[in-house]
């Protein structure tokens, strides 16, 4: 657990650096080199630098061990944290919306020019597009090994830093080329990236809403819980499965069916040999609750 929260944090804090860098070469950039496609770029850019601080609070939090208060540990909050994630590139993708649909309004029906941004603005937004989209990768690979929602979500908010500023950079580089009648592309490919970005932070929340509401593992996963069950010869059956994800951790709550004839001692053993194998596939920190029942020869199929 402890290599895990370190992981996590060094991944985002080299994030933390990469984004604040950029937010600021971004805003000064776009503001002296007359770019707004390049302004709302880095107010992307600062909300993966708020997102980042949101996952570091939440990897912080959900560290701590189960206590007295909260039995089942601090999951949860790295679930909230992805959340929180998923609503930020909303907000964004809803302002980035709104500001090139303004402008493409105003440039077809009011006749108001849009500047023509500077040449050296494109050095800014290629910089950009490479650290973003290697941010990416590296933090969705961390994100998969340490199995963690909240920080491959923190990926796709690079990514989605990354496609906007390429639509930044289609955009300013056809101003740049064409001049002030294809100005407009500049908004209409930040239109068409925003409602990308809707999308990907919609998918967030909705995964993590699931977890949230305590929906069950998949049906994979389910089969293979049953799978190991019925590699015990003592156990006749199972029935009353109940699991669910608490962050990164697995919950399993099972009723299993032995010799109605064993001896206590016995009946134990089997369930902690279930929950040894059930540790070696879901992890260590899986909360496994196994209730033995006496088995009787007039029951139905249980397995």
């Amino acid at each position: 657990m402890v290599e895990r929260e370190k992981e996590a944090k060094r991944v985002t804090l080299f994030g933390m650096i990469v984004n604040l860098f950029l937010v600021i070469a971004k805003f000064f950039a776009g503001i002296f080199g007359r770019s707004s496609a390049l302004v709302s770029d880095a107010v992307h850019s600062l909300s993966d630098f708020i997102s980042d601080i949101v996952v570091l609070i939440g990897f912080k939090i959900t560290s701590k061990p189960a206590d007295d208060k909260h039995n089942y540990g601090h999951g949860k909050v790295e679930t909230i944290s992805a959340v929180i994630i998923g609503l930020l590139l909303i907000v964004i993708s809803i302002i980035l919306l709104r500001s090139s649909a303004t402008d493409i309004y105003r440039f077809f029906f009011r006749n108001k020019e849009i500047s023509i941004p500077k040449t050296y603005v494109l050095y800014v937004v290629i910089i950009s597009i490479v650290s973003k989209e290697f941010l990416f990768h590296i933090t969705k690979k961390v994100g998969k090994k340490i199995q963690s929602d909240a920080v491959i979500a923190n990926a796709w908010h690079h990514r989605s830093d990354a496609f906007s500023s390429v639509a930044a950079l289609v955009g300013i580089s056809l101003a740049i080329i064409f001049g002030k009648s294809f100005a407009v592309s500049d908004p209409i490919a930040s239109f068409i990236v925003s409602i990308f970005i809707f999308k990907v932070g919609l998918e967030i929340i909705i995964n993590n809403y699931r977890q949230l509401i305590d929906e069950s593992l998949s049906e994979a996963e389910i089969n293979k819980i049953a799978e190991i069950i019925n590699s015990i010869p003592e156990i006749y059956g199972f029935h009353n499965i109940k699991t669910r994800k608490i962050g990164y951790y697995v919950s399993i709550d099972v009723h299993v069916f032995v010799d109605k004839d064993l001896k206590v001692v016995k009946a134990h053993d089997i369930a902690s040999n279930l929950e040894n194998k059930i540790y070696q596939e879901f992890g260590e920190e899986t909360f496994i609750s196994v209730h033995v029942e006496p088995y009787y020869q007039n029951y139905p199929d249980l397995s």
